[in-house]
């Protein structure tokens, strides 16, 4: 997107499921549904991700708290490695099926991005982003988000994950410049 049109991406970030245990849970206990539903579930993420070209492991059935990630991910957004660690977070969850809410994942994270790794682990000890994490959930309530992702672009959204043409539709409905 990026590479077709002048934009700026901001990331706020959204509590999908907070109540999450740090342990993480089941697909199947978070959405009380069967094996079958999940599977068909996880089929169709699988499908979406493929017409993209995006990585995807097919057998996950656990989700984790993103808590943690987000207060990471936050700190990291004034930072140059900033798209880096988001790189590394999508493939730590949505391919290795890790535990983003593990702080030794979290590390790993980090430190593949090239952020310090001792400087991400005292912000995330001392929850240094807490707060800025607080103000988006509370930001994505005001305005209406119910699901991720959400892409807003002027006075525009869309829920979901959604195909390159239609976040090309969207960019160009709020008047985003293209550089061609």
């Amino acid at each position: 997107m990026k590479q077709e049109y002048v934009i700026r991406i901001r990331y706020v970030y959204f509590p999908l499921h907070p109540e999450t245990p740090p342990a993480g849970q089941s697909l199947q206990a978070l959405f009380g549904a069967s094996e079958v539903e999940i599977t068909a579930m996880v089929a169709r993420l699988k499908a979406l991700m493929d017409q993209e070209g995006l990585p995807f492991h097919p057998d996950r059935n656990m989700t984790y708290n993103s808590r943690l990630a987000q207060e990471l991910a936050k700190w990291a957004d004034a930072r140059p490695e900033a798209e880096a660690l988001h790189a590394a977070l999508y493939r730590a969850y949505f391919v290795e099926g890790k535990n983003v809410g593990d702080m030794d994942v979290l590390l790993d994270a980090a430190g593949q991005a090239g952020l310090p790794v001792d400087e991400a682990r005292r912000v995330l000890e001392t929850r240094a982003m807490r707060q800025a994490v607080d103000d988006d959930w509370t930001r994505a309530s005001r305005v209406g988000v119910t699901g991720v992702p959400t892409f807003v672009a002027g006075k525009y959204g869309i829920v979901g994950a959604q195909p390159y043409e239609q976040l090309a539709r969207l960019a160009a409905s709020a008047g985003a410049v293209s550089r061609q």
